[in-house]
């Protein structure tokens, strides 16, 4: 199937609506499930459908609109109100008693249209958001009573809104086909648009029965005040977790279960597409009705399938609406999710904060990795602007709690290697936001025999960061997305814990031997990481700047000396150090030693024929004033200063100094500032003169 609808839409919604007001649940049951197989994979993207009228019309106005355009055009129009009119009537039919396995149907054929944004007002009012969310187990509200007309006045409103449209379409039809073909190109698309604006307007049905803000005959678009705001669909992808087709889980599942897995994800489709949606679902504090499912969730064994799409709203509404993060975070999210963490990777505590890890332990099976990676990004929505902050007693044992149970994530495999890369992904992102002195339980675990260390520190946790990091480095893709979060941690790791830095300095800046290529020139590790020093995103240029600069224990004349200053000026301009003055920034809070660099006897042999601002030994060039005679250096001199001048008179270049600062600024400043001090020096001077004559 297609990823957008570009044939009919062959739904007999008048023949459901006569089977639902007959109560032949088995007609109604049949014709869904045909709707749902022939579009399970089928997404409505409306950009793409923007996109392509646009097209037609600037195109319309050199050329005649093709027949089988305007059909298009029309069955565009009709199926769109066919889907609106469908998911209005089933919205009203799951608020009735109906048998388990037909709500099932109903809620996969509710979710299919929740893809599409242009059908989502029926999906977004108050009365519609909590009718799912009941069947979602996230709320005990009853809508049953709240219809305010009787169902035969509804089915009916709802046909005749499909005929009344049916019989303007057809009017549309005869008016353009007496039209000429000129008055077609010029007026055909604004008439379309207000005669889609009318068949919107015919198409309300009951929307007093669903508190919708109007009469019968308000149009569908308007009554969804945040319409302007409704995302596009990406293009879809199916879950890896979902191995089998639609047909077959419906075989598979069954009772409540299934039912609350489909209403969860009519929910995470309206909550992503709407942000009016979104405003209702805090509104109604529906929230506290999904971190009680997922508390209660954690003590299922072995876990329930709509687990992760209960995790999955959780982090879409987390990441939409601050409010929602403040509510979950106030309502011990960390440590609810911490518990669910625990759940999923099947803990067995060793220590206070030693997680058992054993090499016969299974890898994370596809299902847990996946539940892993939400609980994850939940914790990183609610908890990212912890970084900076100091935390009290229990939240710090709440976080280094946390961080246990991350060294597991990052240290255990996953049955897929893609899905090991993308947990350790979402571990480096959660690590990063976490208050920096509660890292340290990463280090804390006791040497093994093959283990990895350090100064008899347990390296294990950073060995495999560092790993992480060049499996990013080789892939190249996104760079600033997927490299700068280990980049930042390996940097505040290193200024925080002096065994970290030693360690991995050892792999990325080994002593200097061969000097003859540029610091940048290679594949090594380091010469990976300097040439991302110069990358045109600035973001990720600093951060890979800044992890050289804390390995050098940010000294100076030590960074230079492993990069070349043409690769280093850059952090240098930045941090006001271009003249060398001072070993480090005065905000550094790093944990250095005061340990040498010592060099190597290679490097001391050619260290006096090293390029500073290229960081190599230059082979030697020539003089380009051998054989000149005074008078015609000189001459060549005042060409140069000429030549110079003229460009700094159109303003191609400009000439700047170093100020007391460290930073670049115009030599006309520096000028400036030279005469301010020897006047304050002189009027000193004077002073001082004067005090000695009088005493």
């Amino acid at each position: 199937m297609g990823s957008s609808v570009r044939g009919s839409m062959d739904v007999d919604l008048e023949g459901i609506i006569q089977c639902i007001k007959q109560g032949n649940e088995k007609g109604v049951q049949t014709q869904l499930q045909e709707f749902n197989k022939e579009f399970a994979q089928c997404f409505f993207f409306d950009a793409e459908e923007r996109d392509r009228r646009k097209f037609k019309k600037n195109k319309v106005r050199n050329h005649t609109i093709s027949d089988s355009d305007s059909d298009e055009y029309d069955q565009e129009d009709q199926n769109l109100i066919v889907r609106q009119n469908l998911a209005i009537v089933l919205l009203r039919f799951i608020r009735t008693e109906v048998k388990s396995h037909l709500l099932r149907v109903s809620l996969r054929t509710l979710r299919i249209l929740s893809r599409d944004k242009k059908t989502l007002g029926p999906f977004i009012t108050d009365s519609a958001l909590l009718t799912v969310a009941k069947l979602a187990g996230l709320t005990t509200w009853d809508a049953s009573d709240e219809a305010s007309d009787p169902d035969t006045d509804f089915y009916d409103n709802i046909i005749a809104s499909l005929t009344e449209a049916k019989v303007l379409q057809c009017q549309i039809d005869a008016d353009e086909a007496n039209m000429e073909v000129g008055d077609q190109n010029e007026e055909g698309c604004t008439f379309d648009e207000d005669a889609k604006s009318d068949i919107s307007n015919a198409n309300s049905g009951d929307l007093d029965s669903l508190s919708w803000l109007g009469s019968h005959r308000t149009s569908i678009n308007e009554m969804h005040r945040g319409s302007i705001h409704q995302r596009v669909l990406e293009r879809g992808r199916r879950d890896r977790r979902e191995s089998k087709m639609e047909g077959e889980e419906e075989e598979v599942d069954a009772g409540e279960e299934a039912q609350r897995k489909e209403a969860m994800k009519v929910l995470c489709n309206v909550v992503y597409n709407s942000v009016w949606a979104q405003e209702r679902f805090s509104a109604l504090r529906l929230m506290s009705g999904l971190v009680e499912r997922v508390s209660s969730s954690i003590s299922c064994s072995p876990p329930s399938s709509v687990q992760f799409y209960e995790l999955r709203l959780m982090f879409l509404i987390t990441a939409l609406r601050p409010e929602l993060r403040t509510q979950l975070q106030q309502e011990g999210g960390v440590s609810i999710l911490n518990a669910a963490l625990e759940s999923c990777l099947e803990v067995q505590w060793k220590d206070q904060y030693e997680c058992v890890l054993s090499p016969e332990v299974p890898p994370i099976s596809l299902e847990a990795s996946q539940r892993i990676i939400e609980i994850l990004k939940i914790l990183f929505n609610i908890t990212c602007s912890t970084h900076r902050q100091e935390p009290g007693e229990n939240d710090a044992a709440l976080y280094r709690h946390l961080v246990a149970l991350l060294r597991l994530c990052l240290m255990r495999k996953c049955v897929l290697p893609d899905d090991t890369d993308e947990l350790q992904g979402h571990t480096v992102n959660l690590l990063s936001a976490l208050p920096l002195q509660c890292l340290d339980v990463l280090l804390m675990v006791p040497l093994e025999t093959d283990s990895q260390q350090c100064h008899g520190v347990n390296m294990d946790c950073v060995h495999t960061l560092m790993q992480f990091m060049e499996r990013r480095l080789e892939s190249g893709d996104k760079i600033k997305e997927k490299l700068t979060p280990i980049l930042n941690l390996l940097t505040e790791s290193c200024r925080a814990h002096r065994e970290t830095r030693r360690y991995i300095r050892k792999y990325v800046l080994p002593p200097l031997r061969d000097v003859s290529h540029r610091p940048e020139e290679g594949s090594t590790l380091k010469s990976r990481l300097i040439r991302l020093m110069t990358h045109l995103d600035t973001e990720v240029k600093h951060c890979a700047a800044d992890l050289i600069f804390v390995l050098c224990k940010e000294n100076v004349s030590r960074f230079v000396k492993y990069t070349g200053y043409g690769n280093a000026a850059g952090l240098l301009a930045t941090r006001g150090l271009l003249g060398g003055q001072g070993s480090r920034t005065s905000s550094s809070d790093g944990q250095y030693s005061s340990d040498s660099d010592s060099d190597t006897e290679e490097y001391r042999q050619v260290k006096d024929r090293i390029n500073p601002v290229t960081g190599r030994v230059e082979t030697e060039q020539p003089d380009p004033m051998e054989g000149m005679t005074e008078e015609e250096k000189e001459e060549e001199a005042k060409r140069l200063i000429t030549l110079f001048n003229k460009l700094a008179k159109d303003h191609f270049i400009h000439a700047v100094g170093i100020d007391s600062d460290g930073k670049m600024v115009p030599m006309s400043g520096l000028k400036e500032d030279f005469v301010t001090e020897e006047r304050e020096s002189g009027s000193e001077n004077d002073r001082d003169t004067e005090e000695g004559e009088k005493n």
